[in-house]
């Protein structure tokens, strides 16, 4: 399988699995039903299926069959659930947000002592696109995690950088139910702007504090969208 073949068939293949087999007592169609709905050899499945399961997203069985793993909430196997359009369980969201508080803060931290002229002038392109879409009505969803991005790439740490990569797919989908609401967006950009300030002025210690302070509010979004059965995709009540 190339690199396209399997970055187009990994997240549509989870997909599928999670929708059948939690109709059906965890278990997933088998190699053969996979490779007949999908429209590819089996070696591509088998292929795509190895992948999942070192993701410990699924198991094999033997004499029994393919399921999905119990436990899997792993980092790999959200962000993958993330792209292929799998709804997160509530339980999942509390503590992705609870962990993207934890390295944000230190990002902003680090972040004042190590940003580059260049980080500053990339956050400041990012600021004047905010801008510009507030005048218009428009959300900052795209902004918004670029913003956030910028600020972990000012940290000079590659492996952090990566690691932050990977886990802002998990809020893609979310972003925009939570950027749909014109005064969110105008506060959001308004603690954006003195986040920069402050880490322009090299104030580490305000750094954080401002940060923590705007992930707070994100946090009692969700805490309140959740606990109020809400359908974290859509925002339509469940009740």
């Amino acid at each position: 399988m190339t690199e396209t073949e399997e970055t187009r068939l990994l997240p549509m293949l989870a997909s599928h699995i999670f929708s059948e087999a939690k109709t059906n007592d965890g278990k997933a169609p088998s190699e053969r039903e996979l490779s007949e709905h999908f429209s590819v050899s089996r070696g591509q499945v088998r292929e795509a299926l190895a992948i999942l399961d070192a993701m410990n997203i699924i198991e094999r069985r033997a004499k029994s069959g393919i399921y999905l793993a119990p436990e899997n909430s792993g980092l790999q196997a959200m962000a993958l659930y993330a792209k292929a359009g799998i709804p997160l369980e509530p339980k999942q969201i509390f503590e992705a947000v609870e962990v993207r508080k934890i390295h944000e803060i230190k990002a902003a931290e680090l972040a004042a002592e190590r940003a580059t002229e260049e980080n500053f002038k990339s956050i400041e392109l990012i600021l004047e696109k905010s801008e510009k879409r507030i005048i218009k009505g428009e959300g900052l969803a795209k902004l918004d995690h670029d913003f956030h991005l910028e600020i972990v790439r000012a940290t000079q740490n590659t492996v952090f950088y990566s690691i932050c990569t990977s886990f802002y797919s998990l809020s893609e989908r979310r972003l925009p139910l939570y950027f749909r609401d014109g005064a969110r967006n105008r506060q959001s950009h308004m603690e954006h702007l003195q986040i920069f300030q402050a880490l322009k002025a090299r104030d580490s210690v305000l750094a954080k504090a401002l940060m923590n302070t705007h992930l707070r509010g994100a946090k009692s979004y969700w805490t309140e969208l959740l606990e109020g059965n809400m359908d974290v995709e859509t925002g339509a009540n469940d009740r």
